[in-house]
């Protein structure tokens, strides 16, 4: 199906990656979506003012994705990749439906836990990562992980004009549907991946948690999504406050600033792919997340730079989204990139609950600077790996 000498992405890649990075936006509308109303919903629920139980409903989805995410990423390796992918998303569905039926905020709860227990996330990857020549899977992880901040900018505007039409059931009741089609797209449209020899799941699994390169990854991605939420803790104040911006029209910065950041993404990902720039460019991207707290925390003082380094941070997301999974791929064994997946996808889900939890402490207990301040030492301690991070030898070189 694929030329090996064929330079350029083959319409096989390039259709699977499109397809494949539909079925991982899903995942993470799920996460996004309900973000900026379900607080406002949740007031008129039984137990609705209660905020450790909003604050649940909302982290449940997090904490029940970095529990299953090994080990889905593990069964695909084991059982195939379309199998795990299609039980995940029927689990996926469920929760939604679940959700979209509660009266009460604890059944919402259940529905989010499982929601979150629909862990696809390392398989889906996983897939992309099988059916992509490897002088390839940058662009293809390009598109899948470009999908987060898209998602993430669409649900902003999406989110409030939903809720006035359809509430939030009919909120739940939609990503519930769309993953039951994404089951159907996925079975019809997307290829079988290739066999590959199969290990022993803890012996791969083992070989995983001492790789070197791979630990720098997960700390890596750890870092980017613990940054994202402690930093989604503070912005919408910001941007009330200094930026004298009303919270229904934020989706006027987050749109512009994300859709602006993929025209620098495109020859970042050239430099660093064909080029051979990738460790200057991912390690500069960390550079700039850098800068970017230190410009949130103490030079953001109206609406225009506070959208300038927003700016800045989506750019550098977006580039480091697309870079790292497919370092992941290319440093884990071909039976083993499931699991190396599986625990990357954790560790991100790691990262996006404590974020916000520790964030929210950070700001409470010991003010906001606090928060800038953390996220800066984390993103100093990823800078101090990528700096001493060995890159997986070309393709075209071997």
């Amino acid at each position: 199906m694929l030329s090996p000498t064929h330079e350029s992405m083959s319409a096989d890649e390039r259709y699977s990656g499109i397809v494949l990075a539909f079925v991982f936006a899903l995942r993470m509308l799920g996460l996004f979506l309900i973000l900026p109303v379900f607080a406002v919903y949740a007031r008129d629920l039984p137990s609705g003012n209660d905020v450790a139980l909003v604050g649940m409903a909302l982290g449940a989805y997090g904490l029940t994705q970095a529990l299953f995410q090994i080990a889905y990423g593990v069964a695909s390796d084991r059982f195939g990749r379309k199998p795990v992918i299609f039980f995940g998303l029927f689990v996926f569905a469920v929760g939604s439906f679940v959700a979209a039926l509660s009266t009460d905020i604890q059944g919402i709860i259940v529905g989010r836990v499982l929601q979150g227990a629909g862990a696809v996330s390392a398989a889906v990857t996983a897939l992309a990562a099988d059916l992509t020549r490897e002088q390839h899977l940058t662009k293809v992880m390009a598109m899948i992980g470009s999908s987060i901040g898209l998602t993430f900018a669409l649900s902003m505007v999406a989110a409030p004009l939903l809720y006035a039409n359809v509430g939030m059931a009919g909120i739940f009741t939609l990503t519930g549907s769309l993953s039951l089609i994404a089951i159907y797209i996925v079975r019809k449209l997307v290829p079988e991946a290739p066999a590959v020899r199969r290990q022993p799941e803890w012996s791969s699994f083992s070989e995983v948690l001492r790789h070197p390169q791979l630990l720098r990854l997960n700390f890596g991605v750890f870092t980017l999504h613990f940054v994202q939420t402690a930093m989604w803790v503070l912005l919408p104040s910001a941007l009330v406050g200094r930026g004298e911006l009303p919270v229904g029209e934020h989706w006027k910065v987050y749109l512009p600033a994300v859709l602006l950041s993929f025209v620098a993404v495109v020859p970042a990902i050239i430099a660093a792919e064909k080029r051979g720039r990738m460790k200057a460019v991912f390690n500069a991207c960390i550079v700039l997340l850098l800068a970017v707290q230190l410009g949130l925390g103490w030079m953001g003082q109206n609406i225009y730079v506070l959208f300038f380094w927003l700016l800045l941070f989506f750019v550098a997301f977006n580039i480091l989204e697309a870079t790292q999974p497919s370092l992941i791929s290319r440093f884990a064994p071909p039976y083993a990139k499931g699991a190396a997946l599986g625990v990357y996808n954790t560790t991100q889900s790691l990262g996006l609950f404590l974020g916000g939890a520790s964030g929210g402490w950070l700001a409470r207990t010991a003010g906001t600077g606090a928060v800038w301040i953390a996220c800066g030492v984390l993103l100093l301690g990823w800078l101090a790996l990528g700096a001493s991070m060995t890159l997986p030898v070309k393709p075209q070189q071997r």
